[in-house]
């Protein structure tokens, strides 16, 4: 038995876990459309697409659009983002635009200028205001 064949068999391989990393001193102006995860340290002007996760490290500037499962930001984005899992600014980040994200993990220190849209369900808050006035709650109090 050839050691290759499962790997052929198995089919299409999982590269969101590939790392793709822009460093410290490099400018890149235009859209990246990746399976893998992507690490910048350096600055990104323009729309970065991926299926796996996006950091922008402490000295990482992007501005444009992202659009990835997860997000790590310690460094400077402006633009919209949108997170399919956990966006999460460390001490760090200085995010301004909209995010439109499942979860938000903030930092204390964290600058966050943004119009945020939190995606599933929205919770009815209009059931307590359909009690009548002289209905009992549980605990005994009129609502």
């Amino acid at each position: 038995m050839n050691m290759f064949t499962e790997k052929q068999k198995s089919g299409k391989e999982d590269l969101s876990k590939e790392q793709n990393k822009i460093a410290q001193g490099t400018s890149y102006n235009g859209d990246i459309t990746s399976e893998g995860s992507f690490r910048i340290e350096g600055k990104v002007e323009g729309s970065i697409k991926t299926s796996g996760k996006v950091v922008i490290g402490k000295t990482g500037e992007v501005e444009g659009e992202i659009t990835c499962e997860n997000a790590d930001i310690e460094g400077a984005f402006k633009g919209d983002i949108s997170v399919n899992a956990t966006l999460a600014l460390r001490s760090t980040a200085n995010v301004n635009g909209k995010a439109n994200i499942d979860k938000l993990s903030v930092e204390p220190g964290a600058v966050f200028n943004a119009t945020c849209t939190m995606k599933g369900a929205v919770k009815d808050l209009g059931s307590d205001s359909k009690r009548s006035k002289g209905e009992k709650t549980k605990e005994g109090q009129t609502a």
